[in-house]
Formats: structure tokens, sequence, C-alpha cells
């Protein structure tokens, strides 16, 4: 998988904007993290973050994004492809997919909240 969104536009012109403040280092343990969940559904992803063999400059928070994205569409096919109705898969990726989101969405609020 060589895309990694180029085609947004130069990565950086945005500023941190809604993006959790992390450091490259952590953003590269969840790129790691992502890579391996994607990798155990297939395609493989490469070995392309900073440091290793087939490095492609980008950033791991870069990688997160793309990666995570891969493993969306990974997700959403593998739903296609267990549904034993139209009407079930519908449901698995518009209303139960939006529920989870916003479980997710509410604990990240929490953690991130003073007090």
């Amino acid at each position: 998988m060589d895309d990694h969104g180029d085609d947004f536009g130069p990565w950086g012109w945005e500023g941190d904007g809604n993006a959790i403040r992390r450091t490259e280092d952590e953003w590269l343990t969840i790129a790691r993290y992502v890579r391996h969940a994607a990798n155990k559904l297939g395609p493989d992803l490469p070995l392309c973050l900073p440091g290793e063999p087939q490095e492609c400059g980008r950033t791991a928070q870069q990688h997160v994004i793309a990666w995570a994205a891969h493993l969306r569409a990974v997700s959403h096919h593998l739903i296609e492809q267990a549904t034993p109705s139209e009407a079930r898969g519908a449901h698995a990726v518009g209303p139960l997919y939006q529920r989870r989101l916003a479980e997710l969405r509410s604990q990240t609020a929490s953690v991130r909240a003073p007090g």
C-alpha cells in the first residue's frame, strides 16, 4: 500500500488543528499498532515508518491517518463478505458503526476533559 493520502495536498499546511497532541514517538507506537491490526486482516502494509527498511519520509502521524483509513476499508470489506443480507450489512456499516463511533468519542471526551 503506497497510498498515503498524498492526493489531499502537502502535509503540514493545516497546523495541528483538531489533532490530539502527541509526540512523534507516541504517533509511531500508534502507527505500529494500526499496521499490526491491518496486517492481521490483510493485505500487509509496508515497513515504511521512520527508521524502517522502506522508509518513505512521511511522519508517523501521517501513517496513522492513512493506515487507519486502510483498516476501515478492510473492515468494511470484511462486513460485506460476512453479511448474510444487504440489510444486515447496511445496519452494520450504518447504525451499528455510528453507535460504536459515538461511544468511542464519548470515552475520548471524558479522558480529555479537565477535572
